[in-house]
């Protein structure tokens, strides 16, 4: 990266984290071969926020138009965890019944998990779940999940949803690119 000029490092900068949104100060500064600092000031100059508010950002667009029927996402460290919510609508269930549609808990726990793999266009490869327990009209439900470990493109994340502090749903995903 020796010998860029200002405007063509500006432009990687950019690039380098419309491909890797998750990138910090440090990692693009030895990546560009610049101090952490110099970094820091090309990102202020181009307007693209820190980590902390891209990572915030990237969770809001990620719950975005999700709420009615995966959840909103409240936490969310890439790479590592997350929180969502959901309360289940007379729309989520069977009809005539006040009992949710098991597709429901499913979508929320794979929304969430894509988003903590942190793997832009993820593709779920292997989902082994389990419905422990019924949930109903008016349950808030609070999906955690956590990415357990990564081995090449492969991501492994568990998730556990659970109502009033019980278990009402787990999954294990397997997420590639």
């Amino acid at each position: 990266m020796a010998g860029k000029n200002k405007r063509e490092r500006q432009i990687l900068l950019a690039s380098r984290l419309r491909d890797k949104p998750f990138m910090t100060d440090e990692e693009l500064a030895k990546m560009l071969a610049v101090s952490v600092q110099t970094v820091r000031l090309d990102r202020m100059e181009l307007g693209i926020p820190e980590l902390r508010e891209r990572v915030r950002r990237l969770a809001e667009d990620t719950s975005e138009g999700h709420d009615d029927d995966s959840g909103r996402i409240i936490d969310l460290t890439p790479g590592i965890s997350g929180i969502s919510v959901m309360e289940i609508t007379p729309a989520m269930t069977f009809d005539g019944t006040k009992v949710a549609r098991a597709r429901y808990m499913f979508a929320q726990a794979c929304d969430l998990a894509e988003a903590v793999a942190a793997i832009p266009s993820a593709v779920t490869g292997v989902a082994n779940i389990k419905y422990k327990t019924p949930v109903h009209v008016g349950d808030r439900l609070v999906a955690r999940a956590k990415l357990m470990h990564q081995r090449e493109n492969r991501h492994f994340v568990w998730v556990m949803t659970k109502r009033d502090m019980k278990e009402v749903f787990r999954a294990k995903f397997i997420l590639e690119p």
